[in-house]
């Protein structure tokens, strides 16, 4: 069993930055891939991007690429969510998830921290 808690979201000007975390319970955080998704108003749940175990592998949506950076510290059992150049379209509840396999569902969600971007 894997309990996640995100915190870091909050309001921020476009172009500004934010810096999420998700704290993860159990003894096998290291083992799993950690996934973040959001979720905007009115739209469906979406990718954000993934890191395997190692930190070796990461992959992005397009529409974060280059503006986001996944990353994780299996010592503190945290992922984090590193955002910057942040647009209005970013705006949404962000979760992160995690998975045991790379072929397996995300199995573990967070609550969800909410980003709102200003224009």
């Amino acid at each position: 069993q894997v309990q996640l808690v995100e915190s870091g979201g909050g309001l921020v000007q476009a172009g500004g930055s934010l810096r999420l975390s998700c704290a993860a319970s159990g003894r096998t955080f290291s083992s799993y891939i950690m996934g973040w998704f959001r979720q905007a108003p009115g739209k469906e749940r979406e990718f954000v991007a993934h890191i395997n175990w190692s930190s070796l592998v990461t992959y992005y949506a397009d529409s974060v690429k280059g503006r986001f950076t996944i990353s994780r510290d299996n010592a503190k059992n945290t992922c984090y969510l590193e955002m910057n150049s942040l647009k209005p379209e970013d705006t949404a509840v962000y979760y992160c998830a995690a998975r045991a396999t790379q072929l397996s569902r995300y199995d573990y969600w967070g609550q969800g921290t909410q980003v709102t971007v200003s224009s």
